[in-house]
């Protein structure tokens, strides 16, 4: 069975009937010369940009996704090379690796390498490795985990830094995912907007059925419970390593600015829902088994389509936090309307070198 034919090949996880391995995954050199970051383009309603303008920012850089070529990352890196994968992290908000072949631990050894890992707190994990979830969608169902617009876990008061998210099985065809630069979302609002915004604190819930609803089959499955967790953060929060203010909102859990009922808030969330999703924000990547993707859960919105019944698609899914992130959720002050809270100073890494876009 070739990669081509896009299934997992080892023995199911007995509890889960899921597969933990991919198959037929080229050999690699271990050797690492260089690491190569290649730019994806953006996507509009499923399509790729043809502009080249619509899918680059004012700096004239990608709005968001590159692809990582040249890295095995099954093996533990050098400081350098985490370095050089951070900065691109930071520059491309979410990277893809393909034909990676990696286990549970190893999937663990990767993530830990940028951040303190973290349990999802509405699902059971992986038998032997609690702090992995899968993401399943079976052959006869019709919902997909997590398809809606959202930023991982924003219900918490410390939410992931970051979230990886890897391929074993793919549908044939569809399943994609899509990612939404929420940097360039709180940039292109109109200056009225952004000034209200600033000053206004979402509250986030685990129960708002847009993204409650996705996860009920496999909480039933596991005999898990919903689990009613809710958080108060800005709206507009400060990326601690880049210094660059986002907008942090999602559809999926936000419900209400705080000192707002949820119907005084229904017509400016909507509004933002419906801006942070703007086409030109947009880049789409295509899964195969052995396919990784690593985002920036501060500044990026991502959406699993849902294009793919009478398939199974099985994911497993890693996420990290870190303590620096707790200041750039400083909540802002209202006196006279406006947002006064302090964030931590800006932590840019140095310029990556070597690093080139191909």
């Amino acid at each position: 069975m070739s990669l081509n034919d896009r299934t997992a090949v080892h023995r199911p996880a007995q509890a889960l009937n899921i597969c933990l391995h991919v198959g037929q995954i080229p050999n690699r050199d271990s050797t690492l010369t260089h690491v190569d970051v290649k730019p994806l383009a953006g996507a509009s309603g499923g399509e790729h940009l043809d502009s080249e303008d619509r899918a680059a920012d004012s700096s004239g850089a990608r709005v968001i996704g590159a692809e990582i070529s040249g890295v095995d990352i099954s093996s533990p890196l050098s400081e350098d090379i985490v370095t050089r994968l951070r900065q691109a992290l930071l520059e491309h908000l979410v990277i893809f690796f393909r034909d990676q072949r990696l286990d549970p631990q190893q999937l663990l050894a990767f993530a830990r390498q940028f951040g303190e890992p973290m349990a999802y707190p509405q699902l059971t994990g992986l038998p032997g490795y609690p702090l992995v979830t899968p993401v399943i969608k079976h052959e006869h169902e019709t919902r997909n985990f997590g398809g809606v617009w959202h930023s991982d876990t924003a219900y918490l008061e410390r939410p992931p830094m970051g979230s990886v998210l890897y391929a074993l099985e793919t549908p044939p065809t569809g399943g994609d995912t899509l990612f939404a630069n929420q940097y360039l979302a709180y940039e292109t609002l109109p200056a009225d907007i952004r000034n209200k915004v600033d000053a206004l604190v979402g509250i986030n819930s685990s129960a708002k059925a847009e993204a409650s609803r996705t996860r009920e089959d496999r909480q039933r499955d596991a005999g898990d419970q919903l689990k009613v967790l809710v958080a108060r953060h800005p709206v507009v929060r400060t990326h601690p390593e880049t210094g660059r203010k986002s907008l942090y909102v999602n559809i999926g859990h936000t419900t209400h600015f705080e000192g707002w009922t949820e119907s005084e808030s229904a017509d400016l969330l909507a509004m933002l829902f419906d801006h942070q999703i703007r086409p030109e924000f947009i880049c789409r990547f295509h899964w195969q088994p052995g396919s990784l993707a690593f985002w920036d859960n501060r500044c990026t919105l991502h959406y699993p389509l849902n294009d793919y019944h009478g398939y199974r698609r099985v994911m497993l899914r890693w996420r990290a936090t870190s303590r620096a992130d707790a200041a750039t959720l400083t909540l802002p002050n209202h006196r006279n309307g406006r947002a006064a809270g302090k964030a931590l100073p800006c932590m840019m890494l140095a310029p990556v070198k070597k690093l080139r876009a191909v």
